[in-house]
């Protein structure tokens, strides 16, 4: 065994990665090209708060580190509409009042982790250290000493690339024959923008929700913050059309007030900064990483954004990279000694779901921005939650799978698509989900039952 690992990239996945790597009793080398966000002000990433659900809080649990977390996290029960005339109707996101999914700081998540890795005395954190790419053959880490710009080599470890989407170690791995490689960009940007707190210092909007305002070909959404902000996102399409605005045309103060007064009429009179912060801030873009395999022998592996980076529409980005670390370290405990093999049997089990979760996050990224306000949309729903109630042990709605339960996504998605075909079933012809014909319920939630595949809801 092996007992020294070099992980490049203290994110999240990476910094969650080496505390794994740690607890199992390895020695890791954990490089970062960023400074420390501990002792800087500097963005933590792409996004200042994200959602965290059943896979990461099992993580960190895992790792002892959910209950530090949780003092800082702020539960969201279910999606908040707000229509074009600013009326509000809330959705519940599960059928247990206690199925909720939680607002974190990515920098507060991202310094727990590494003060519990460098507490643990095995890992060793390198700052400002950028990695170029490796010699798949040598095994031979290319690495830049920002501060004084000096190259310098790393040899003789196994390397876990954590280092995200944009991922040195992947380019050198798709250099390589027989590596598939796609990255599909969304015609859609998104620009942060913070809500503040009102005079009093409280929540200006409902912070037990995650606030969306979803206009067909774009939307905005907002997550609460502990100290009663919400972080809004704008996804919008960069090039306009004759139908939908882009953020091209948002190039002056006057054309941006009059798209969020059109728009987003009830943000405004909350935002008085509204226009500074726009013009500020800039404007990210969001894809889809599809790799395969994620791994060279016994000398690389990539996971989380590195190997499968999705957009965020299913607010499982996070949580998938937390899994992969979990997942990745059960097999190091099962066979420590042989980390080709290890390598090699993560990436086939996984790459399925993360296939999985990929294709779910785009599709819930039309339900967010389309379908949420659709009369016959809203209806399934309602459906599908009175089933769940009913059959809660066979009809488990695929959201509830992937946020609240540990199913594999591939499994998850598979549910989903035949509750899709129950639902559009059920709901022909149907106006009110009362008016239910739970006669013909029955019938096809039994044959559904003997279709799906079977649960394991205890995971």
């Amino acid at each position: 065994m092996n007992s020294t690992i070099d992980l490049i990239g203290s994110g999240l996945a990476g910094a969650l990665m080496s505390l794994y790597l740690a607890q199992a009793g390895y020695r890791v080398n954990l490089f970062e090209r960023r400074s420390d966000l501990r002792k800087v002000t500097q963005s933590a990433g792409r996004s200042i708060n994200l959602a965290l659900s059943a896979r990461g809080l099992h993580a960190l649990e895992e790792v002892g580190l959910k209950d530090a977390v949780m003092q800082q996290a702020l539960p969201m029960r279910g999606r908040m509409m707000h229509d074009p005339a600013g009326q509000l109707t809330f959705q519940p996101y599960g059928v247990h009042a206690h199925e909720a999914i939680y607002s974190i700081s990515r920098g507060f998540l991202n310094e727990v982790l590494m003060d519990a890795a460098e507490a643990s005395e095995r890992v060793s954190i390198h700052f400002e250290q950028r990695c170029l790419g490796i010699d798949l053959d040598s095994g031979i880490v290319q690495m830049q000493d920002l501060p004084g710009g000096k190259h310098y080599s790393l040899s003789g470890n196994p390397v876990i690339g954590a280092d995200g989407a944009g991922s040195a170690l992947r380019q050198s791995l798709i250099s390589r024959l027989r590596v598939n490689y796609a990255q599909d960009y969304l015609d859609h940007g998104y620009k942060e923008l913070t809500l503040s707190p009102n005079a009093q210092g409280g929540f200006q909007l409902d912070p037990e929700a995650l606030h969306i305002w979803p206009r067909q070909r774009f939307m905005l959404i907002a997550l609460p913050n502990p100290d009663a902000s919400f972080t809004c996102t704008l996804f919008l399409p960069f090039e306009s059309d004759a139908d939908t605005p882009g953020f091209d045309q948002l190039s002056s103060p006057a054309a941006i007030s009059a798209f969020f007064e059109t728009h987003f009429g009830d943000l405004p009179p909350l935002m008085p900064d509204l226009v500074a912060q726009f013009e500020q801030n800039p404007t990210g873009v969001l894809s889809t990483i599809r790799l395969g395999p994620w791994y060279h022998g016994d000398r690389l592996l990539l996971l989380g954004d590195a190997a499968h980076a999705i957009v965020p529409f299913f607010g499982q980005g996070m949580n998938a990279a937390f899994e992969d670390c979990s997942l990745l370290a059960a097999r190091l405990r099962g066979q420590p000694a042989d980390l080709a093999s290890v390598f090699v049997d993560f990436y086939r089990a996984r790459k399925p779901d993360a296939d999985a979760i990929a294709d779910m996050a785009l599709e819930n990224f039309i339900e967010m921005r389309d379908k949420v306000a659709d009369p016959a949309f809203l209806l399934r729903r309602q459906v599908g939650l009175l089933l769940a109630q009913r059959y809660p042990d066979i009809f488990v709605p695929k959201y509830s799978l992937v946020s609240f339960h540990r199913v594999s996504y591939a499994l998850a998605l598979a549910h989903g698509n035949l509750q899709q075909q129950l639902l559009l079933t059920l709901c022909e012809g149907l106006q009110r989900p009362e008016d239910l014909n739970w006669q013909q319920a029955e019938a096809l939630v039994q044959q559904f039952r003997r279709e799906a595949p079977a649960l394991n809801l205890s995971h």
